[in-house]
């Protein structure tokens, strides 16, 4: 933008929580003329830019999307569970993803020790971890270590329930995931998705329309919406065949073409727009700041996460509206 480039920024995270201060120069250069858009992959993170007092006309949402190639051509449930060596008439829940504390998935163990019936398939293991160390006292899970592409979809396709975590930390305590990219490919690949009723997940997905949603952190719901999805196979299948159909939208594809009609409207009416930075959120600005200085000498970490109880109880607020 020093050159006078044209600027356009796409990311995930909600940059002005997590290191606040860069809130001012944030807010200074979305506002410039030639910084175009800032596309942001939810309307979680678009809300922190809003409340930065960056003006709306700036700031886009454009959720993220999969690779159709990724799934080639779909395999019966019963087969893809032979070939990962699961017996056919096993129901099965499948995690893919990273294997750490900042998934949620130590609320995962205690619902397999719940459900003995029922084999947990948790694929994306790099090794001995504090998850695989819990994991490994449950006789009906099994740890699979991180697939490539090529055997991946095996995994979905062997699934009755593919599974999404459903707690807040990911979001709340440790800031790290917003949307997890791995709900996208859930959708495409005709297993029915649980997952937790968080405002990140909720802008794509609809409890019992497209997928089945329990509440965060609830030990007693996620078990409540395992047992639901493997005994009513027809809610099942009709959860699968609605996401399938809504997959459609979120391809990479679907979104190079909506940022490219975002890019070329704003290249025609570009100007400055300059929102409001008051005395409120400058002495805002200055508290996290402070919390961020005191999070990176304690904690050697540049991103700061959100305050536990507070954006817990906001986050409660925003998925009861």
């Amino acid at each position: 933008m020093s050159f006078g480039q044209c600027v356009v920024f796409d990311h995930y995270r909600p940059w002005p929580d997590q290191i606040p201060p860069l809130q001012l120069w944030i807010y200074h250069s979305i506002c410039k003329k030639n910084f175009l858009i800032n596309i942001c992959h939810s309307n979680y993170t678009r809300e922190k830019y809003l409340d930065l007092g960056v003006p709306s006309e700036k700031l886009c949402c454009i959720h993220n999307g999969f690779e159709p190639q990724r799934l080639q051509v779909p395999i019966p449930r019963e087969i893809a569970k032979e070939r990962i060596g699961v017996a056919p008439d096993r129901k099965t829940v499948v995690y893919t993803g990273r294997l750490n504390h900042k998934k949620g998935l130590d609320l995962v163990v205690e619902a397999a020790e719940r459900l003995p019936d029922i084999l947990f398939v948790l694929v994306g293991s790099y090794g001995a971890g504090s998850i695989e160390s819990m994991a490994s006292k449950v006789t009906n899970i099994r740890i699979v270590p991180w697939q490539p592409l090529e055997t991946l979809g095996l995994y979905l396709f062997a699934a009755d329930i593919l599974l999404i975590p459903p707690s807040w930390k990911p979001l709340a305590k440790f800031g790290s995931t917003v949307l997890p990219l791995k709900l996208f490919l859930y959708m495409a690949s005709g297993s029915p998705i649980l997952a937790g009723e968080t405002p990140d997940v909720r802008e794509v997905l609809r409890h019992r329309e497209n997928a089945f949603l329990c509440r965060p952190d609830c030990l007693d719901s996620l078990v409540a919406g395992i047992d639901t999805l493997t005994k009513d196979t027809a809610l099942a299948t009709r959860l699968a065949a609605t996401a399938l159909v809504d997959s459609r939208g979120f391809t990479w594809q679907a979104r190079a073409h909506k940022i490219i009609d975002i890019v070329e409207s704003r290249l025609r009416f570009r100007r400055n727009e300059q929102g409001s930075w008051s005395r409120t959120q400058r002495r805002e600005w200055i508290h996290q700041s402070w919390r961020w200085l005191v999070h990176l000498v304690r904690e050697r970490s540049w991103v700061l996460p959100p305050d536990a109880a507070s954006s817990v109880a906001a986050l409660h607020v925003a998925a009861s509206e």
